[in-house]
């Protein structure tokens, strides 16, 4: 377990995590809104090498980040009303393709998410300290 007392040492846990990852490793991001999921992403996507800006998927759903090590799928479930909105996405061809998928709201599917994907549960513990768990 990590403990984090700022958004940057949240980003540098994300940032951690990608330095081991491999193509088809799946991050699957659990926790309540504002949590810092997000900020836990753009580490992730920044420990991969990428330069790019990284953002809530909320209202697009799926973000490609390439630039890095490998390609980054960036998902968010929130507002997804079923698995098989998910699906059509290409959700298995991103899980099964060249690159690492992180998905935010991950938990609202658990059907979708593989057994040997990776659970990041980040749970806040005031207005800036969260326990970020890697399971």
């Amino acid at each position: 377990m990590f403990i984090s007392d700022s958004p940057e040492a949240t980003a540098r846990a994300g940032a951690e995590c990608a330095r081991h990852a491999r193509v088809g490793d799946l991050f699957a991001l659990i926790g309540d809104l504002g949590a810092g999921k997000t900020q836990w992403a753009k580490g992730f996507v920044a420990g991969m090498g990428s330069k790019a800006e990284v953002t809530s998927p909320t209202f697009t759903l799926l973000h490609e980040y390439t630039g890095g090590r490998l390609p980054v799928y960036h998902f968010d479930f929130y507002r997804l009303d079923a698995p098989e909105a998910v699906v059509a996405l290409g959700f298995d061809d991103y899980v099964q393709g060249d690159g690492v998928c992180i998905i935010e709201w991950a938990d609202r599917f658990p059907q979708l998410i593989p057994a040997d994907a990776q659970r990041v549960v980040i749970t806040a513990r005031g207005e800036q300290e969260r326990a970020i768990e890697v399971r």
